[in-house]
């Protein structure tokens, strides 16, 4: 059963998906290996426009578009009778501005099937349990009957997400600025009208009384939506049986989302996922990379995940074919340091969240336009685009706009 392939892939997520369609369009052979069986669901639902190109460079778009999904255009922020909306196609940065809201155990699956169809063997229901790394590296895999084999192959790309296999395997693992939080959520029948609510927006509302604990609303196609709440973990900590009354209780204490969808059907058992912001000493290492969450997770109050997910893909494989031709790479020259400065900016934009200065800036009453189309920039998922002043030096520029606020205010 012993296999060699030019790359192995660890993850049939939307990295290693798309990954495996950009390495397949290079003419080399992947293999993709998945612990767990498609369709399977994945929270994580809310794209961002930036997250299109990727899709089409991919050759994944055209599917995308075709499935059916929520349409989706901006964010709109609530915090009592405070609210706020920014279009993403009123942006600084060039490109798309317009995305979709997707149920994940559908897109996920899509995106994998596509890649297959373009070529990858992908494999799910075998996991890797060790590797050998280094200039020829070596998985050590297990398929569902206990039966094992090796993968040769002249790189690996652990695109595993949230589970972090090479991170654990190989003791990559490093602390993480970021506290730890927890979130708890579902998917409701929401039953809104059209003409009362805008469904082509994910909802942000901050609670009333804390102002670092806040909900998402996504609407999904179908009159479904995904409604969750994310707080520091001793907020949650219920037992697992209590949650829904937990999750119930938050929503109707939150004025907008009470009028929403307050009273609307759960369905499914309410869930929980907790200490998600991770993060590791080095992105890459003799012969492998780490894309999306296998490497580092913030927080998802931007949804930038998937975002991340997608242009780790388009980095690493743009780095992974001139290794592959032979080329002598700096890998942190051209992948770990280009992706983590657009990590840097959405981290920059959770942590202003968190201390409330992003909440008032997004709130202000005086908003100048050209800056606000700075900030719907990073929103829509722009946060490699260093002609915008809040990309290149994001802290120092959201620190003094912080100030002007406040003064307007």
């Amino acid at each position: 059963m012993n296999v060699s392939v030019d790359v192995a892939i660890i993850g049939a997520g939307p990295s290693g998906a798309v990954a495996a369609a950009l390495l397949r369009k290079g003419g080399h052979s992947v293999l993709v290996l998945e612990r767990q069986h498609f369709p399977r669901f994945s929270i994580g639902e809310s794209l961002l426009p930036q997250s299109m190109a990727y899709l089409e460079e991919a050759g994944m778009l055209q599917d995308v578009v075709e499935a059916g999904f929520q349409y989706k255009n901006g964010a709109q922020f609530v915090h009592r009778e405070r609210a706020a909306a920014f279009d993403f196609r009123d942006k600084h940065s060039d490109g798309w501005g317009t995305t979709f809201q997707v149920e994940r155990a559908v897109f996920d699956d899509l995106l994998i099937r596509r890649a297959a169809k373009q070529g990858a063997e992908v494999r799910f229901g075998h996991a890797v349990l060790d590797m050998k790394t280094g200039d020829a590296p070596v998985l050590e895999v297990a398929d569902e009957a206990g039966a094992r084999y090796q993968v040769h192959a002249r790189f690996v790309l652990d695109a595993s997400g949230f589970g972090r296999v090479l991170p654990r395997l190989l003791n990559l693992e490093a602390p993480t600025r970021l506290p730890t939080r927890a979130a708890i959520f579902t998917h409701v029948r929401d039953g809104i009208a059209p003409e009362t609510h805008d469904r082509n927006k994910i909802t942000v509302a901050v609670h009333p009384e804390h102002g670092d604990v806040w909900y998402w609303m996504i609407p999904l196609a179908n009159g479904r939506s995904s409604v969750g709440c994310v707080a520091q973990a001793a907020f949650l900590d219920v037992p697992e049986a209590e949650r829904e009354a937990k999750l119930r209780a938050l929503i109707r204490c939150e004025p907008t989302l009470n009028r929403l969808i307050g009273d609307a059907p759960f369905l499914m058992p309410v869930r929980h996922i907790g200490g998600y912001s991770a993060n590791v000493e080095r992105l890459h290492g003799p012969g492998y990379a780490l894309l999306g969450n296998a490497g580092e997770f913030l927080d998802p109050v931007f949804s930038s995940g998937v975002t991340i997910a997608f242009r780790s893909a388009h980095l690493a494989v743009q780095t992974l074919k001139r290794h592959l031709n032979g080329e002598t790479v700096d890998w942190h020259a051209h992948y770990d340091a280009p992706l983590r400065r657009g990590i840097d900016t959405f981290r920059a934009f959770v942590e202003n969240w968190y201390t409330g200065k992003l909440q008032d800036i997004i709130f202000s009453r005086d908003q100048t336009p050209v800056i606000r189309r700075m900030i719907s920039a990073v929103l829509a998922g722009y946060a490699w685009d260093e002609t915008n002043p809040y990309v290149v030096d994001p802290v120092r520029r959201l620190n003094a706009l912080h100030e002007v606020c406040k003064q307007q205010n």
